[in-house]
């Protein structure tokens, strides 16, 4: 299932950056697609109603307590988390 939550990340995060899917990787920085605020946010909601999940997430302090989405494996393997808690 991990690979097919990190393909299904990088389509979200490819859509709100601009870039085609094939220019991301799970080792792509957050910043490198240059995903601004705006955009962070854009992901998080189409993440949440992609894998029907609440992310827990504040846009005013991005770097507080939560999940870590410095980088895209970073996002996928939060995604899978909360799927897999949301599962069980």
């Amino acid at each position: 299932m991990a690979e097919e939550i990190l393909s299904r990340v990088i389509a979200i995060v490819a859509e709100q950056a601009g870039r085609p899917p094939q220019e991301l990787g799970a080792d792509t920085r957050r910043e490198a697609p240059a995903l601004d605020s705006i955009a962070l946010v854009e992901v998080i909601f189409g993440l949440e109603e992609q894998f029907d999940i609440s992310i827990p997430f504040n846009a005013n302090t991005p770097d507080a307590e939560g999940p870590d989405l410095s980088t895209v494996g970073a996002i996928a393997r939060a995604v899978e988390g909360l799927v897999t808690a949301n599962a069980g």
